[in-house]
């Protein structure tokens, strides 16, 4: 698969800040043939404290439903998929919700991982989650709006209401510091 990328300038020097496949129909899954598995995975999250739950239904490998509990947590990134992460959203009442969309072959979304953790283990307000835009989110991230990862999408009260594309990691703290400031959080 060729890739293309966007270079922006930080405030010493050029750096790879997107990953955009050069056929983006292929970070979706779309075209290319061969059928992904239709196997529903679901979320486990095991955390001491008070926590905000919300029961979803998750299809398994077989024809029967079960029923998962969705959670959202702060002090952690939480890794969501299709299934999950609107349950965890609805369940993280008025907290921020911060989520990076990222795949596999990303080299930038690698550099942003560690950063993305260390900001989730500081900030206890926000809750902050991670997609892999992979066949299987397929619909969720043609539902966000993704055209290049990383994107990272700030949510309050269930919508969108920042976007921060590249692994521009000042401009992400800057985004999440107005987001909290306008919904009156510390």
């Amino acid at each position: 698969m060729a890739l293309r990328l966007s270079v922006s300038s930080s405030h010493t020097s050029p750096a790879i800040s997107t990953c955009r496949p050069a056929a983006y129909g292929r970070l979706l899954g779309g075209g290319g043939g061969g059928g992904a598995s239709s196997q529903r995975r679901s979320l486990t999250v095991t955390t001491s404290g008070s926590e905000t739950r919300a029961v979803i239904q998750v299809k398994s490998g077989s024809s029967s439903d079960t029923a998962t509990e969705a959670v959202a947590v702060t002090g952690q990134v939480t890794e969501v998929n299709k299934d999950t992460f609107w349950p965890i959203v609805k369940s993280a009442g008025p907290k921020v919700v911060v989520l990076d969309m990222y795949t596999q072959w990303c080299g930038p979304c690698k550099v942003m991982a560690p950063k993305f953790q260390e900001m989730s283990e500081k900030d206890q307000d926000v809750v902050f989650l991670k997609l892999d835009c992979n066949q299987d989110n397929r619909s969720l991230a043609k539902e966000l709006g993704i055209k290049v990862v990383p994107t990272f999408k700030i949510l309050k009260d269930g919508k969108v209401v920042k976007e921060v594309t590249g692994a521009k990691i000042d401009e992400l703290i800057q985004a999440i510091e107005t987001v909290k400031s306008s919904s009156g959080m510390p």
